[in-house]
């Protein structure tokens, strides 16, 4: 009983003397955001896509834009418009879900492209008010 007793004892304190291995160390202290060769370094390095630089894009593309939309074009097909430019976008019912969008309301989509046909389309897979 006494020697359980020891090795529990003994195997619950041997963490607390075990090297210090791996994790941030802060001895030394950050370089400053503007000497960073890489990485992320905030909003001012982030892209942002705009329908314009879109339409440069690849078949099959991700996009994600930020803008409104502004017309319908009958079923699924609709216009949606940021700063620099609009494009025909498909939008599937299910996607709105029940949410009504006005066209003076800021949203964000995320979809494919579609070169194949004229004009261009985006066909979108979210849609998030």
């Amino acid at each position: 009983m006494k020697l359980i007793l020891s090795l529990l004892v003994l195997l619950t304190i041997s963490p607390v003397y075990a090297d210090d291995q791996g994790g941030l160390k802060e001895i030394v202290a950050p370089p400053a955001p503007h000497k960073i060769e890489d990485g992320y370094r905030g909003t001012e390095d982030a892209r942002v896509m705009t329908v314009k630089f879109a339409k440069t894009m690849h078949d099959g593309a991700t996009l994600s834009l930020r803008g409104n939309l502004i017309h319908h074009n009958g079923g699924d097909h609709y216009i949606f418009r940021d700063s620099t430019d609009q494009i025909e976008i498909i939008i599937p019912k299910n996607i709105f879900d029940g949410r009504e969008v006005k066209p003076d309301q800021m949203i964000s989509i995320n979809g494919t492209l579609d070169k194949k046909g004229k004009p261009l389309v985006m066909k979108v897979d979210r849609l998030q008010k």
